[in-house]
């Protein structure tokens, strides 16, 4: 069965596949605004850290599970580990990519349709209430429900056509695309009168303004920038051809992680002090804070489509890997077609996601546990699913896999010294179980 498998086509294509599910709501809509609340320049050095430290530890993991079971996250786990519970840990992240998904096409969906808006020059206007507009497209009904259906129809059709000729030929694409854009608006925001207030802001650090919680905020945000916790991971190196380094893969994604962040900082913060805005405006920063600033430069409709065109790119791309890993655990066994899988997987996650689409207009009064629904899933996946997926990751890895195992698969394909492989387990063993375990007590408040 293994020798049937798809496989990436070349390392660059998996590196770039990977860096696009990575890169994603966490590094262009939620870092700059998060960097903006707790400081700017000292966060964006405490995130580096520990996106190196702690993210790059459970890259590496999740890479060598995947390509050590060569198989998609329930099965990978069914095969190292025979008859154990372990198997839960590939369940859990089917459930927690599916929930994620649900809700995380929502937004996908706002960003599909402020892009057409923007492309087709109905944002910025003379007398636009960029707030109004914002609640307009969360609250309508049929806005909401379009924005979803169409997300995820792109989801699908890219899905179906495989590894090789979807994902992969997608992110060449994509990927490449992000980044002149993104080139293109730090270039624009840096040459704005008062543009180098921001820069300080983002890159001179100020520890002054640094709490504890300002540290577990970028801890959190380093982590969960990585896509890691779900066993995406693990299914898209399942597909890795074994003379590909799997610390040097991991470096590369963590690296252009770190650098969209500073391309996003470098492109909002400008932007944001030149024109005398709130660097603290919190989720609002992208849909509201910035098409009022945009609308005050020339030629302002066209960087507004330029980078919510780049917001879509980087959304989708992460989509695709929350998408994939639901496609591979129903088609792993051969019996069934990856485009039936993917139509149906996309209609389930459709009716699934109709509540959080919803919970900003008609169902905005229904509250779980005193939430929106919308909210209520996201606390569930991000501050409870998420968390226990990443420390059962990095027990499984440490206490359960066949340490032989583990020691070819991170030295297959490099010449690494095996300082760096004692290095690498000293910190799953220790410090990455002890990190989840803060992040976790903190984000469910008994911290």
């Amino acid at each position: 069965m293994d020798t049937k498998r798809e496989q990436w086509s070349s390392k660059l294509g998996f590196i770039l596949a990977t860096a696009g599910a990575a890169i994603g709501l966490g590094a262009i809509w939620k870092f700059p605004y998060v960097a903006g609340m707790n400081g700017g320049g000292a966060f964006f050095l405490i995130f580096i850290v520990f996106t190196v430290v702690i993210g790059l530890s459970m890259l590496i993991s999740e890479f060598v599970i995947g390509r050590g079971a060569k198989k998609e996250a329930i099965s990978a786990y069914k095969k190292l580990a025979p008859n154990s519970f372990w198997v839960w840990v590939g369940r859990l992240g089917v459930i927690g990519c599916f929930l994620l998904l649900s809700f995380y096409s929502v937004v996908g969906g706002w960003v599909l349709l402020y892009s057409g808006l923007a492309v087709s020059g109905n944002i910025i206007h003379d007398g636009a209430d960029y707030g109004q507009l914002f609640g307009q497209v969360t609250s309508t009904p049929w806005m909401g429900l379009l924005g979803l259906a169409l997300f995820l129809l792109i989801n699908v059709i890219v899905l179906s056509f495989g590894i090789k000729n979807g994902i992969e030929k997608a992110s060449k694409y994509l990927m490449p695309l992000l980044f002149v854009f993104f080139i293109v608006l730090v270039f624009r925001s840096l040459t704005l009168e008062g543009a180098m207030e921001g820069v300080r802001f983002f890159l001179k650090p100020d520890f002054s303004s640094i709490t504890g919680e300002s540290i577990l905020y970028a801890l959190g945000q380093s982590f969960f920038s990585l896509a890691v916790g779900f066993s995406c991971m693990v299914t898209y190196s399942s597909y890795l051809d074994k003379k590909v380094s799997i610390p040097s893969a991991a470096s590369s994604v963590v690296f252009m992680n770190i650098f969209v962040s500073l391309l996003a900082g470098l492109a909002i913060f400008p932007v944001v002090f030149s024109f005398g805005l709130e660097p603290a405006e919190g989720p609002g920063l992208l849909f509201m804070v910035l098409p009022t600033a945009f609308s005050q430069m020339p030629f302002g409709s066209v960087f507004l489509s330029l980078f919510l065109l780049l917001f879509l790119f980087a959304t989708l791309t992460s989509s695709f890997s929350l998408l994939e890993i639901i496609i591979s655990a129903f088609i792993e066994d051969g019996k069934r077609s990856r485009k039936k899988v993917a139509f149906v997987s996309g209609i389930i996650i459709f009716i699934a996601g109709i509540p959080a689409a919803l919970s900003f207009g008609v169902l905005q009064d229904v509250l779980i546990f005193g939430q929106p629904i919308f909210d209520a899933t996201d606390y569930l996946v991000s501050n409870i699913l998420l968390p226990l997926g990443s420390l059962l990751i990095a027990l499984f890895i440490t206490h359960r896999m066949d340490q032989q195992l583990v020691s070819k698969e991170f030295q297959a394909g490099n010449s690494l010294s095996t300082s760096w492989f004692s290095t690498w387990k000293f910190l799953m063993r220790w410090i990455v179980p002890l990190t989840i375990t803060i992040v976790f007590i903190n984000m469910i408040g008994l911290f």
